[in-house]
């Protein structure tokens, strides 16, 4: 390598020390992430000090996560990564339904449940009854499918937001198991529109360039089924007032539901309830592996 290296030479000096990589696709990704680095850099005319602030960015945005705040996780939603690589992995030309971010509030470890339960572990709220099918392409049921599904509280708030209140209790969670129908139903409370976290460096970049930090109201889904590509999801109110203002880009037309708002009466699980209620129903399409 020479050591006379220039700005015009020093790109492809670096990509030629990823030549002999072990595994060629890590030679090709980090080749190709040092040509537009360094484009990135010369194109902006980037300065020492501009960079060094940037690398403590970096560090600062490590030390804010832990296992139940991912700001590493927040920072690529933010910035539209995260939704890019949907679109770029997304099957094309298929009718299954579409995916979207998984988020920085999914944890491992949540509680399973049967469907009919209460997932709501006692958080108040207004009551939401969940019902939903998971269909092959062929509108097929997918019997035994794993339902990851999570949410906030009527305030916007996570249960890893509220550990203490919560007394480390998971809340608004579960995993469920289609029937022999595909179906899954539980009993819930609803959520709401809320801002992502903006106590960390993230939030500096939202503030820095004036951008809202909301995020439409939702529910998360993430299903796992034997045979068929795993589906992370989310359902959005329609009526909601952040569609197309999403912090994160992942409000899609596709995913747009109905919550619909009933009075008191009778549930979809047929039990009496004595305030307003709202329904949620949608049939999801699984992609065959």
């Amino acid at each position: 390598m020479s050591s006379n290296l220039t700005e015009q030479t020093l790109t492809a000096a670096v990509q030629r020390t990823f030549d002999d990589s072990t595994d060629p696709r890590f030679g090709e990704v980090l080749q190709c992430l040092v040509e537009h680095l360094h484009a990135f850099a010369r194109e902006v005319r980037l300065t020492g000090e501009e960079w060094f602030a940037a690398m403590d960015f970096v560090e600062r945005v490590g030390k804010a996560s832990t296992p139940t705040r991912q700001e590493v996780v927040l920072l690529s939603d933010i910035l539209g990564l995260s939704m890019l690589l949907d679109k770029i992995n997304q099957h094309t030309g298929s009718s299954a339904t579409d995916s979207a971010l998984l988020g920085p509030f999914y944890v491992e470890g949540r509680p399973t449940a049967d469907n009919g339960s209460d997932i709501s572990a006692g958080v108040s709220g207004t009551p939401m009854f969940v019902t939903g099918r998971v269909v092959d392409e062929r509108g097929q049921p997918v019997a035994g499918a794993r339902v990851d599904t999570w949410h906030s509280d009527g305030k916007g708030y996570y249960d890893v937001q509220q550990t203490e209140q919560l007394h480390d209790q998971f809340a608004m969670r579960a995993l469920l198991t289609t029937d022999h129908d595909g179906r899954f139903w539980y009993r819930s409370i609803t959520p709401r529109y809320y801002p992502v976290p903006t106590d960390g460096p993230c939030g500096e970049i939202l503030r820095a360039a004036n951008r809202s930090p909301m995020r439409p109201q939702h529910v998360h889904f993430w299903f796992t089924a034997e045979g068929y590509q795993p589906l992370i999801t989310q359902l959005f109110w329609r009526d909601d007032p952040y569609i197309g203002r999403d912090a994160v880009f992942a409000d899609q037309d596709s995913l747009m539901a109905d919550f619909v708002r009933h009075e008191p009466g009778i549930a979809p699980d047929g039990a009496t309830v004595d305030e307003p209620f709202v329904t949620l129903d949608w049939t999801f399409t699984l992609a065959a592996e």
